[in-house]
């Protein structure tokens, strides 16, 4: 590898100012489009998931990050046209730039191969229903499934019995063209349904050639290069599996890739103290002297996806408990990382109770050393911040 080391602490700033919090917030409520622009353009990759215990999680680092917004900008750009984001799977399901959707093609003809089971039987036995389906999106889309289903109830009412007909089938269609890139979402319902519509309805004028013509679309080679380019800008710095997890991509499709980088002078290898496997930086990573900030991470925050490697940076081990058994559970359900200065020192089991209009942490768990007057001062801000930004009255601490 190079020559150039790198401390720790130097690798946390650029990994910190490279996810977007090296930059101070504007003041609550002022956050413009502009301003949520660049935070996808810094992230690349926002992860979307149904539990909506504190927020819905795609929302949470645009607050993160901004802190206190509108909501509505991050909804206008999924779901008005020119679209600054689209749907699809990329690291799990997320919220992409519409120019990053291309580059996913290889995921999209591989749906048949490497889809849940669901979703494959349903093409295998039931072509013709998938072939509805899209018939039926392409003449009316954007559908929610629910609209969806009443259509295809009105318009093929005879083929039902034919079809073995159940609702769930319908379902795995949809799936299946969703995964495919033969539908798109054009955003979603106030109740989170997706509003289902082919990919030339979804993506901006400039894009809709490549939506209708596979052909046009980059080769796999020169896709993983960018995915690649896109994962290390927003990593500043990063091991070959933080690179290659950011879009889920397998090592056989990373590394040459991150080899091409490397010999174009785009990557740079270097060593970073107590880290075992070699590193990569982006050489354009602003490099700070110091960071700080303060923010509470989502537990789907793109800082935090790679368990490794927040474990390496920031001697933070952090897991998902939401699917352990509440009994078995160490840190609660819906725990959100607390970032101060440029340390992880804290985790906050957190619910917006909404009937009673206060934001609950149920459950405060500080690093050793940590959790003195002034963590608890800035944690409590930080929450308050959130509660207000949330609608609700007050924080409830748990004791």
């Amino acid at each position: 590898m190079g020559g150039m080391r790198l401390s720790t602490v130097a690798a946390r700033r650029i990994a910190l100012a490279a996810q977007g919090f090296g930059a101070s917030r504007p003041k609550p409520w002022s956050a413009t489009s502009r301003q949520v622009q660049r935070v996808i353009d810094t992230v690349g990759i926002v992860q979307i998931d149904s539990v909506n215990v504190v927020s819905r999680s795609h929302y949470l680092p645009f607050f993160s990050r901004l802190g206190p917004y509108d909501t509505a900008l991050v909804d206008r750009a999924r779901d008005r046209a020119p679209r600054r984001l689209v749907e699809f799977w990329a690291h799990e399901a997320s919220l992409i730039p519409p120019s990053t959707w291309p580059l996913l093609d290889f995921r999209m003809r591989r749906a048949h191969d490497e889809s849940w089971g669901g979703m494959q039987r349903v093409k295998r036995d039931h072509p013709e229903l998938v072939d509805a389906v899209l018939a039926e999106v392409r003449a009316r889309g954007p559908l929610t499934s629910r609209q969806l289903e009443a259509a295809l109830a009105h318009d093929l009412p005879r083929d039902r019995d034919q079809w073995g007909w159940n609702w769930s089938l319908v379902k795995a269609a949809l799936e299946h063209l969703f995964w495919s890139g033969e539908v798109s979402s054009a955003g979603r319902t106030t109740q989170f349904e997706r509003r289902y519509a082919v990919p030339s309805r979804v993506l901006p004028a400039h894009l809709r050639d490549v939506a209708e013509s596979p052909g046009l679309r980059p080769g796999d080679d020169e896709a993983f290069v960018e995915l690649i380019r896109i994962a290390a800008r927003a990593h500043g710095v990063g091991t070959e599996q933080c690179l290659r997890d950011y879009f889920r991509l397998k090592p056989e499709q990373a590394r040459p890739a991150i080899a091409t980088l490397v010999e174009a002078g785009d990557l740079v290898p270097v060593t970073i103290d107590g880290w075992r496997r070699p590193a990569y930086l982006d050489p354009t990573a602003r490099r700070p002297r110091r960071i700080a900030t303060r923010a509470l991470l989502s537990p789907f925050d793109s800082l935090i996806w790679q368990r490794d490697r927040t474990s390496a940076l920031f001697g933070f081990d952090y897991r998902l408990e939401i699917y352990v058994p509440e009994d078995k559970r160490v840190h609660g359900y819906y725990v959100l990382p607390f970032l101060l200065g440029e340390d992880l020192v804290g985790r906050v089991d957190l619910k917006a109770d909404r009937a009673r209009g206060r934001l609950l942490a149920r459950r405060t768990t500080w690093e050793p050393g940590r959790g003195g007057a002034d963590d608890t001062r800035e944690l409590h801000e930080e929450l308050t911040l959130m509660a207000q930004w949330l609608g609700l009255a007050d924080v409830a601490v748990v004791r």
